[in-house]
C-alpha cells in the first residue's frame, strides 16, 4: 500500500475489527490516540502512556501490541482489533461473559486489555495453566485487587470455548 501525504499528515487506512477505516494522522500520532480521537472507538484505554500497563493493548495482524507506543502511520494498512470487535450481534464474546461471571472485570479501566491478551492466549494455548496465564496476562497491570477473579476468568473463558468448538 502507498502512503498518501497531505500537506505534511499521512493518511491511514486501516482495517479496525473487519470495517475499513481511514483518517490523517500526523507523523506522531499514537494509534491509540488515532483508535480514539479518529475514528471514535474508546474502548481502548490509555493508561501508563509508556507501553507498561497494557490498558492500551490492541491486536495488529493478529499480534498484541500497546497502542499508545506504536505510530499510527507505521499500522497503516493494518488489520486492527480492539475490544469494540469482540462481542457479535448475538451478544458478549465468551471471553467477556467469563469476566463478568468470575468478577474479573473489576473497575473496567484494565479490562479492555485484559481481554484481548485474554483471546490471544487462548489462541495459542486453549487450556492454561494458571502459571501460564499469570505469566502471559504480567504485561497487563490491574490495580483493583489482585488477579485471582482474573485468572478465573481465563479459565472458564477457556472451557466455554471449548465448549463451543471456538479453541
Amino acid at each position: 500500500m502507498s502512503t498518501e501525504i497531505i500537506n505534511g499528515e499521512t493518511v491511514v487506512r486501516l482495517t479496525v475489527n473487519g470495517e475499513p477505516h481511514s483518517g490523517i494522522a500526523e507523523p506522531r500520532t499514537l494509534l491509540s490516540d488515532f483508535l480514539r480521537h479518529t475514528l471514535g472507538l474508546t474502548g481502548t484505554h490509555v493508561g501508563c502512556e509508556q507501553g507498561a500497563c497494557g490498558a492500551c493493548t490492541v491486536r495488529l495482524d493478529g499480534e498484541i501490541v500497546r497502542s499508545c507506543i506504536t505510530f499510527a502511520v507505521a499500522a497503516d494498512g493494518a488489520e486492527v482489533e480492539t475490544v469494540e470487535g469482540l462481542a457479535g450481534p448475538d451478544g458478549l464474546h465468551p471471553i467477556q461473559e467469563a469476566f463478568r461471571a468470575n468478577h474479573g472485570l473489576q473497575c473496567g479501566f484494565c479490562t479492555p486489555g485484559m481481554l484481548l491478551t485474554t483471546q490471544a492466549l487462548l489462541e495459542e494455548n486453549p487450556a492454561p495453566t494458571d502459571g501460564e496465564i499469570r505469566e502471559h496476562l504480567s504485561g497487563n497491570v490491574c490495580r483493583c485487587t489482585g488477579y485471582q477473579g482474573i485468572v478465573a476468568a481465563v479459565k472458564d473463558a477457556a472451557g466455554r470455548l471449548e465448549k463451543e468448538g471456538r479453541s
